[in-house]
């Protein structure tokens, strides 16, 4: 007696229960694995994106949006600041290293950030080949922007104004890539690395060119600005009197991105916990489902099974065949959702056009999977003991009497 194909044909013989079955199931561990993929991809920006990054200063608005635009750069800048101002703010004993960043442009997507050597150590990024920025006009490019554009060594690009691509307001100044930065699977894989220089000579091009006079030239230079400021701190003092000193006394703003970014993590956990929630009831459903379509597989066959014991099957062999039944539907929807986790998201982003975002996914760890796996295991093994108690309590002579 071949049980394997015995529970097969069951599955066959009710394709809808069966679809339901996979479905839901499906769907449960999909949201599970989501929300696990979603909260530890969350987590890792949090502390590796952050990293010695106490401060960021900036022009007024919205503090979380300052920390999304100049830590993560997934969010537009509240404003520029001058620049001379944020070096009279660096000079403070307190601060440990401050680090200008200045941007606006992008090339096909990905963002031109003008900044300082010390830019790379917040992420500890390293040159895989090439050289660093030297002079105006050249780039580092990012581990992803490389790869994806396909640029090299000695390829000149140019940027566009805003930071969505777009092919209309182009500007007519070169940039060469010199460098080419290691993976670091962080956000500055996605960026192009520049100096505040060439952000400045880009955009003041016409400006320069109207300015023949030495004192405007120099006044615009004591004007020009950046977007914010990358602060670290020396000791833990500086959190509690410099954000506040400098929100009250400038016309600047300093928010703290761990913070802000844990601020956050609390709005959209209520949302996470909601989904997780809602996850789980479905996935209770899914086992009321399984259950329901093994006990009618056994129910409905109760006649069937009862001729395979009058053949010598025991009630152990009557039992694999739901056992086998209910794991195949287990397993299969846990293979769709594992496939679906793995290239689900990708599609998602790809759909919705922000393959840029790519990077903010993290793969999720085997005990993450196992952990899942192994609630759907419960699952199915209770809804198979609850199913197999006709078998147990099966009464033959009464089962084939009432059939004839």
């Amino acid at each position: 007696m071949n049980i394997w194909k015995i529970s097969i044909q069951n599955m066959k013989s009710k394709p809808l229960y069966t679809f339901l079955s996979v479905f839901i199931l499906s769907l449960s561990i999909i949201l599970l694995l989501g929300i696990k993929q979603l909260k530890k991809s969350f987590e890792y920006q949090m502390e590796n994106n952050l990293g010695d990054i106490d401060m960021v200063i900036g022009a007024k608005g919205s503090p979380l949006q300052l920390v999304l635009a100049s830590v993560l750069h997934i969010d537009n800048p509240t404003g520029n600041i001058v620049y001379q101002d944020a070096k009279n703010i660096a000079k403070n004993p307190l601060i440990k290293s401050a680090v200008p960043i200045s941007y606006g442009d992008n090339y096909k997507g990905f963002r031109i950030v003008g900044t300082s050597d010390t830019f790379t150590s917040f992420y500890h990024a390293e040159l895989k080949a090439g050289h660093r920025v030297k002079k105006s006009m050249e780039v580092v490019l990012g581990a992803s922007v490389a790869k994806q554009l396909g640029l090299q060594i000695g390829d000149t690009i140019l940027s566009a104004h805003g930071l969505i691509k777009n092919s209309i307001e182009v500007h007519e100044e070169k940039l060469t890539v010199v460098g080419i930065l290691k993976p670091t699977f962080k956000v500055i894989d996605r960026l192009i690395i520049t100096s505040l220089e060439s952000v400045w000579d880009v955009h003041n091009h016409d400006k320069e060119h109207k300015h023949e006079d030495n004192h405007e030239a120099h006044h615009e230079a004591e004007d020009r600005e950046i977007t914010s400021l990358l602060v670290s701190f020396r000791s833990p003092r500086a959190f509690l009197t410099m954000p506040r000193k400098i929100n009250e006394q400038t016309n600047m703003q300093a928010a703290l991105p761990k913070f802000e970014l844990e601020r956050l993590y609390q709005y959209t956990g209520i949302g996470l916990q909601t989904i997780t929630a809602i996850a789980y009831v479905i996935l209770i459903i899914s086992g009321i489902i399984l259950f329901s379509s093994l006990y009618k597989m056994v129910k409905e066959r109760s006649f069937d099974l009862a001729i395979l014991r009058t053949y010598g099957a025991s009630n152990f062999q009557l039992i694999k065949i739901v056992a086998y039944e209910g794991c195949i539907i287990s397993f299969t929807a846990l293979f769709l959702a594992f496939i679906f986790i793995k290239t689900g998201f990708i599609f998602i982003f790809k759909i919705m056009n922000v393959e840029d975002k790519l990077y903010m996914l993290q793969a999720l760890s085997c005990e993450d999977l196992l952990n899942v796996a192994g609630l759907v295991f419960i699952i199915t093994i209770v809804s198979i003991l609850m199913a197999v108690y006709p078998i147990l309590k099966m009464d033959i002579s009464t089962i084939l009497s009432h059939e004839k």
